[in-house]
């Protein structure tokens, strides 16, 4: 799998040019949801609009959304962390591409490439590689990590190189074919919930507004501090040559994906928080899978596997 792979020379990463669609989409998608969140934001405070039934929507598809994105997409489609039946690969790759983060086989096959290319030349969204040095160079970098890259031709991953398996899977291949849809239907969900909890249609719209719009531009930057935040701020535990980090207050809105340090240790783990008190909500969704009998071969490390990596430092 592509998240294990031994790294190879930059040289080998084929350029994969960006179609103006994709672009463009990128482009709606980034800027839209937090234009619609500063609308809702101005005419809350004016004219009272946000209830106790948007915050309720925003945090349960928040919540819900969000663990299709790091326990579908993250830990089960790009690092094989626990094995689950067809459907129930299917139900996560459709509730992860709600996340308007783009079509799951796109998604994997980057996350792939990051992990093969970490903080080296190759990587799609390193805040290290190629932005200059000093402070100019390290905000360069960030914006690159968090956001810019997006955008770039280069950071295209092939995806018949970095996700060949889920192109062979048929379902997996619906799913990100119908990308959109999805999108339309958790949207379609938050104003449908709004509308039953209210009964009107105006609360189904600012439900929309905060279950949909909101609820995409938080998780968007969640997602993106991963790729910027967790390369360059924290700590390291494990020596995986490269600036992955744990930051601990990222841990609760990213779902436990901010223990990153400790992912690039043990990729294919499907606990990011390796420690007691390190709180990672989507491992106890995946204990809770596997409990019920939905989830099994999960991937454990042992004590004597993560000694053995520990920085010195940090045991």
């Amino acid at each position: 799998m592509g998240s294990t792979a031994s790294p190879v020379s930059a040289g080998h990463v084929r350029r994969v040019e960006m179609p103006f669609v994709d672009r463009l989409a990128s482009a709606v998608v980034t800027a839209v949801p937090p234009i619609m969140v500063a609308v809702g934001m101005w005419f809350g405070w004016i004219g009272n609009l946000l209830s106790w039934r948007d915050l309720l929507i925003l945090a349960l598809f928040y919540a819900g959304v969000g663990t299709g994105v790091t326990v579908g997409f993250h830990r089960l489609l790009t690092h094989g962390s626990f094995k689950c039946h067809r459907v129930t690969r299917a139900l996560f790759a459709a509730l992860g591409s709600a996340a308007a983060e783009g079509p799951v086989i796109d998604w994997v096959a980057t996350h792939r490439k990051h992990h093969q290319f970490s903080d080296a030349d190759g990587d799609p969204h390193s805040p290290h590689v190629g932005h200059g040095s000093g402070w100019r160079g390290a905000i360069r970098g960030l914006a690159h990590a968090h956001i810019g890259w997006v955008f770039s031709d280069m950071e295209v991953a092939d995806e018949r190189r970095y996700a060949k398996d889920l192109l062979a899977d048929p379902w997996i291949r619906f799913i990100n074919d119908t990308f959109v849809l999805w999108v339309i239907v958790g949207l379609a969900a938050a104003f449908g919930l709004g509308v039953a909890l209210s009964g009107t249609v105006a609360g189904g719209l600012t439900a929309l507004l905060w279950g949909g719009a909101a609820r995409i531009f938080f998780m968007h930057h969640a997602t993106f501090s991963i790729n910027s935040l967790c390369h360059y701020f924290g700590r390291q535990d494990y020596d995986t040559r490269d600036e992955s980090r744990n930051l601990a207050w990222l841990a609760i809105p990213t779902w436990g994906e901010a223990w990153h340090n400790n992912h690039h240790a043990f990729p294919c783990s499907y606990r990011h928080g390796l420690r007691r008190w390190q709180i990672d909500p989507s491992a106890g969704i995946i204990r809770l899978l596997e409990m019920v009998g939905l989830a099994w071969d999960v991937v454990r490390v042992s004590p004597e596997r993560r000694d053995r990596k520990a920085l010195a430092e940090a045991v």
